[in-house]
């Protein structure tokens, strides 16, 4: 697992003699390096979605495990069990964000000038098209930008300043039906419930399990066959 990767090179770290020296802000390129560590295993943690007194035991059992101290828990009989955690805990994330997911489709649904598909996406055409539509087996050249329910960006090709082509194919299948809808030189918002998106398991850290994703997508251009 590749969460497990990622702790043992903070365990690595935090035994060095210079991790223990820094307390407060970070100051320095180490420092920083090491703040950064632990940003990205709180990545890596966020399907469990621990609450602050819940950390605290695991800030305790990296502590330990780093100073080689006598460990208050046996790893074989309790490791086997952090998944079965994991599992749980993303299931009642995703109970959750299915049910914030369902208001907001059918407010989506209710809004002028959209329509649901029989598979549950809502498309609210914003720029009308004048070309072509694409079939599932084209790839395309498209401008989109994605965010959560609440307006956070965890994708955006519109930040980036590129476009992104694609295989429709190889894409979510809310993208792969949603963009069929529309046509070269127009622009849609599309929502996507999670089973059309990234499912139960999410897409950490950015999306969470059973999440509900808005993409706004421009479709440039179909790209020709080589």
């Amino acid at each position: 697992m590749r969460m497990f990767a990622v702790i043992a090179a903070a365990i690595a770290l935090l035994a060095s003699p210079s991790a223990f020296a820094a307390s407060g802000e970070p100051t320095n390129d180490d420092q920083k390096t090491l703040y950064a560590l632990g940003l990205a295993i709180s990545q890596s943690l966020g399907t469990f979605a621990l609450s602050e007194s819940e950390l605290d035991f695991v800030k305790s059992g990296l502590t330990d495990g780093a100073l080689k101290r006598t460990p208050k828990a046996d790893l074989q009989t309790f490791g086997p069990k952090i998944q079965q955690l994991q599992q749980a805990r993303a299931a009642v994330v995703a109970d959750a964000e299915k049910k914030a997911g369902t208001a907001y489709l059918t407010k989506a649904a209710a809004e002028k000038g959209s329509t649901k598909t029989e598979s549950g996406i809502v498309i609210t055409p914003i720029k009308p098209g004048t070309g072509a539509t694409p079939k599932p087996t084209d790839t395309v050249k498209v401008h989109y930008h994605g965010t959560l329910l609440d307006g956070t960006v965890f994708d955006s090709s519109v930040k980036r300043g590129e476009p992104a082509t694609f295989p429709l194919s190889q894409v979510i299948k809310c993208w792969t039906e949603g963009v069929q809808q529309i046509k070269v030189g127009g622009k849609s918002r599309l929502v996507c419930p999670a089973n059309l998106a990234y499912g139960d398991r999410g897409s950490p850290p950015a999306i969470k399990p059973g999440a509900t994703l808005v993409f706004e997508v421009e479709l440039l251009e179909i790209v020709a066959a080589k």
